[in-house]
């Protein structure tokens, strides 16, 4: 039978409730004195701090870098012209570029090479041998990659990895899930939704045409949500990792709910599990905190716990048994981290790195990696009132030894605490560290050992001290000057501002930079300003702080990633009346230019869909971008898009392919 009422609960919106109930300061009171401070001190509000503190160091290094660039003129940046606002059930880019959808939901990519089938009677087994639901998180790995220590170069031939975030479960089955009473009734449907979670892995290549082609071979494959895993760091074996499928608590199953992503230096694909909590259920009216700090709740999101059998009853947290290692009560605590793939083995185990910390992780980026150093990356908390987080590595990067293991396994997890007056402070989150010992004694917390730190992550931060967000989202590293930037993506939930976050109510998001103390990202000190303030032209501020207007408003951003040659692209995720009547239209892409402050729209979706995901090959002639959930809320009897496939066929989440018509860099 088809949807029931108990659908509403059982299909619902995967966002995860505030978990935050913590009285440290929120960023948006920190602008707000911010901001006070500056106007009662009569100091200018320049380009590169108009809310924040200026960074002098970058208007240096920017003077230093035009300096050192050719005297042939100046160059434009941004060479085309912006699209405008669009309600088109179409992508729409710039004259004299060509976007064309590629692999989208259902493309059959190995095994038996399964065909889409538009009714949607694809089984399961077929999904798991068809690219996932729901793109999202991307990277194009050319295919010399395995073999150089500088990433690759071809640009013709590679792997393209991407995220398959969750599922849209009316469109995944041929008219909706089936239930009885209010319980899911079908292995076959929830095995099906299982493959169609976690990430897609192709090899590609692009013909004499210049158009590209999925290629048969040994590298295609999906993980999914039933993948083995292992875990690896301090967590590894922890007692709060015993479960019936892994007593010793070192093996994992699966992966979901995988948004943003990262790659390390030494040609790896990072996963990020992000809303991985509505997954789970438990009738436990006590829960301890490593489950009530992450928002489980007594019903699932997709219902996968209420069939019968040990690969469904995992999402069933409830205590069953006298000990962990009879039932499920620890399996979420198998979620929550950054897993690493290798795309260039087929054969290997994804590794879920518990030193990088449990939350829900929308992306990592790396600073800039130098032999010799430790190494560096970043992740939001992508839930309301979250942190952001830094990991730097106990060993020192040494490209010629192939230390990937180590170098994410055993080193220290920050989080940030940004200040009123612009400076901000990373804060360790180490069971061995004299401040966080005494931050824990006065609140009178204890952990066992790093790996229940670790678990714990949330907890750990909110008793460091660490500054609440409007929902952390992606993150990039400006090639020219090390400059850290993160979208902020909304948050309805906060009723005081801060400086750091301006809004009392933030509906429209924003963009927030910092530049590390003496440029040592493996340093506790940092600077910080706002890049962007989102929103209508009557309420928000551009990079150069002006207002933004017809060509660049936007809303939402989530999505950042810096080109070769220094220009940050923000892809935004509005969703529900903002969306529909905003005067944003559709979701859309824009490019920045950090080191003039211009910016213009380059991109916009089709309905009801998030633009995410974006990578591109290293001559920089091709563009990879998701497009996700096109005519969100639809079902088999009513299509709100039909994109990509056109008038009667179901709307299909998909990768576009950019190129200039003249087959020039993109920009």
């Amino acid at each position: 039978m088809s949807l029931d009422p108990h659908n509403a609960v059982l299909f619902g919106s995967g966002d995860e409730l505030p978990s935050n109930h913590s009285h440290n300061p929120h960023l948006s009171e920190l602008i707000d004195q911010r901001r006070r401070q500056l106007l009662a001190g009569g100091a200018a509000l320049g380009a590169l701090g108009f809310l924040g503190v200026s960074l002098p160091q970058a208007v240096a290094a920017a003077e230093q870098s035009a300096a050192a660039r050719p005297p042939f003129g100046k160059r434009n940046r941004l060479p085309f012209d912006a699209v405008a606002v669009s309600r088109a059930d179409a992508i729409t880019v710039p004259a004299g570029y060509r976007a064309t959808a590629f692999v989208p939901w259902g493309t059959p990519i190995c095994g038996r090479y399964p065909a889409f089938l538009e009714d949607a009677s694809n089984s399961a087994q077929d999904q798991a041998e068809q690219v996932g639901m729901h793109h999202d998180g991307m990277h194009f790995f050319p295919l010399d990659a395995q073999r150089s220590l500088v990433g690759g170069r071809q640009s013709n031939h590679g792997l393209l990895v991407f995220n398959n975030e969750y599922i849209d479960a009316p469109l995944l089955h041929p008219n909706g899930p089936t239930t009885v009473d209010g319980k899911r009734s079908s292995a076959e449907e929830v095995r099906k939704e299982i493959n169609a979670h976690g990430v897609t892995i192709i090899e590609i290549r692009r013909d004499v045409r210049g158009d590209w082609q999925v290629v048969p071979g040994r590298y295609n494959r999906r993980v999914t949500a039933a993948t083995p895993m292992r875990m690896a760091g301090p967590a590894r074996g922890h007692a709060l990792l015993k479960t019936l499928h892994s007593p010793d608590g070192t093996a994992s199953r699966g992966t979901q709910n995988n948004c943003a992503n990262g790659y390390t230096p030494w040609g790896t694909y990072l996963t990020c599990e992000e809303n991985w909590a509505g997954y789970f259920a438990t009738r436990d009216a006590d829960l301890p905190r490593e489950l009530k700090r992450y928002g489980l709740r007594a019903t699932s999101r997709f219902g996968w716990d209420t069939l019968p059998g040990d690969e469904f009853q995992r999402f069933d947290a409830t205590r069953k048994a006298a000990a962990a290692e009879g039932d499920y009560r620890n399996e979420p605590n198998h979620f929550g981290w950054i897993v690493e793939i290798d795309p260039f083995d087929p054969d290997s185990t994804p590794v879920k790195h518990s030193a990088l910390g449990r939350f829900a992780h929308e992306g990592l980026i790396f600073a800039p990696v130098q032999a010799g150093k430790p190494l560096v990356c970043y992740s939001g908390d992508d839930s309301q009132n979250e942190y952001i987080y830094k990991y730097v590595s106990r060993a020192k990067y040494r490209p010629l030894l192939r230390q990937p293991g180590r170098l994410l396994d055993e080193g220290t997890l920050y989080v940030a605490r940004f200040n009123a007056d612009g400076s901000g402070d990373w804060l360790a989150l180490d069971i061995h560290d004299a401040a966080f010992q005494a931050a824990c004694s006065a609140a009178g917390v204890s952990f066992a050992d790093q790996g229940e730190v670790l678990i714990n992550t949330r907890l750990a931060a909110d008793i460091a001290g660490a500054t609440k967000m409007d929902r952390p989202e992606w993150g990039a590293v400006n090639p020219d000057n090390g400059e850290v930037y993160f979208t902020l993506t909304n948050n309805s939930s906060r009723t005081v501002a801060d400086a750091a976050n301006p809004r009392a109510a933030n509906p429209y998001g924003h963009i927030i930079r910092w530049r590390e103390d003496r440029r040592d990202h493996a340093g506790q000190h940092f600077a910080w300003d706002l890049f962007l303030l989102a929103g209508p032209q009557a309420d928000s501020r551009g990079p150069g702080g002006a207002a933004l207007d017809e060509s660049n408003i936007l809303a939402s951003p989530d999505g950042l990633w810096f080109d070769p040659d220094g220009r940050l692209w923000i892809q935004t995720d509005m969703s529900g009346s903002q969306l529909a009547s905003g005067p944003f239209g559709h979701n859309q892409m824009l490019v920045a230019d950090p080191r003039t402050g211009e910016i213009k729209r380059f991109l916009t979706g089709p309905i009801g869909a998030e633009v995410t995901g974006i990578s591109a090959t290293p001559d920089f002639r091709t563009l990879f971008v998701n497009i996700q959930h096109p005519g969100e809320g639809s079902s088999a009897t009513n299509l709100l898009s039909t994109w990509p496939d056109g008038p009667g066929r179901r709307p299909r989440s998909a990768t576009v392919v950019i190129t200039r018509e003249d087959g020039k860099r993109i920009l």
